[in-house]
């Protein structure tokens, strides 16, 4: 049995920037809490845990005081930030540059709006109550319209201006879907603008994770269960290889998955630790005597 672990899996830029921030406050001693998990993966969130680091909601934030914070990559709304000065503390802002980039495009974008009666409609395509979202919307003072999927466009007033943008890492058939829904239905009095601000280096590995999972008998998709991306990675390995298992850690892995075949591919999500499927990797081989 051959196993492969697709390199092209594993974090992104701004998920190994935030553990690095964090892995580096934390060598130096000093109490350090992230404001939800820094990372969708439980596996990885536990090993900085060990490290140290204190994972706090919303509502614990609130009470906090004269204390370090660490921004995970997905972004916050303004009221963090004033939040953060009225407590007097200490923010290390990990927002991943490319959401920074999009949150000041759309506060931009909302500041010029007209105040009349019909304001332009900002609106976001991407995940209700998503950690990104909830920032991103925070940009408009929560008066931009989340829209998850194309079924959905049609809660807009096609009689009014309407500007459109995109969650980083939705996929860009859905979001190309949601600019043409609009195209052909937007009235010719109203004005329609779209921004495709998804981010490539998330988009390109769909057809890159479809490509791998095509390659091998079986697939081990290995994921956190809270991972948006992760569920839409898994669906492309699904629609290429049914014989595609998703699995959170190395003892999930079940061996009648595996019996028979010749081949097996290991990859993941933008959230998935490279030391995880490293695991699995030996899990295989300690399940099958498979040592290269």
């Amino acid at each position: 049995m051959t196993i492969e672990i697709d390199q092209g899996s594993g974090f992104c830029f701004g998920v190994t920037r935030a553990i690095s921030k964090a892995e580096e406050e934390l060598s130096h001693g000093k109490t350090l809490y992230c404001l939800g998990d820094i990372v969708h993966n439980g596996q990885e969130c536990s090993r900085l845990q060990q490290l140290g680091l204190i994972t706090i909601e919303h509502d614990e934030f609130n009470q906090l005081q004269d204390s370090t914070v660490l921004l995970r990559a997905h972004g916050e709304p303004p009221s963090t930030y004033q939040k953060a000065l009225q407590n007097n503390l200490e923010l290390i802002d990990a927002t991943c540059p490319v959401v920074l980039h999009l949150q000041e495009r759309i506060k931009k974008e909302y500041n010029l709006s007209p105040t009349s009666s019909a304001p332009k409609q900002i609106v976001i395509f991407g995940k209700n109550g998503h950690a990104e979202v909830l920032g991103l919307v925070g940009q408009t003072d929560g008066t931009a319209i989340v829209i998850e999927k194309p079924e959905e466009v049609n809660k807009l007033d096609f009689s009014r201006d309407i500007c459109l943008y995109s969650q980083t890492t939705k996929s860009l058939d859905g979001f190309r879907q949601v600019v043409e829904y609009i195209q052909q239905n937007i009235q010719p009095t109203a004005t329609f603008t779209y921004y495709d601000t998804i981010c490539r280096q998330v988009a390109n590995r769909m057809p890159h994770i479809r490509d791998f999972a095509s390659r091998h008998d079986v697939v081990l998709f290995v994921c956190g269960r809270k991972s948006s991306n992760g569920k839409a990675l898994f669906e492309q390995c699904l629609k290429v290889n049914a014989h595609s298992y998703m699995i959170d850690a190395a003892s999930e892995i079940e061996s009648h998955w595996l019996e028979g075949y010749d081949s097996v591919g290991i990859c993941g999500a933008t959230s998935t630790p490279k030391w995880l499927m490293e695991e699995c990797k030996v899990r295989i081989e300690e399940l099958f005597g498979c040592h290269e």
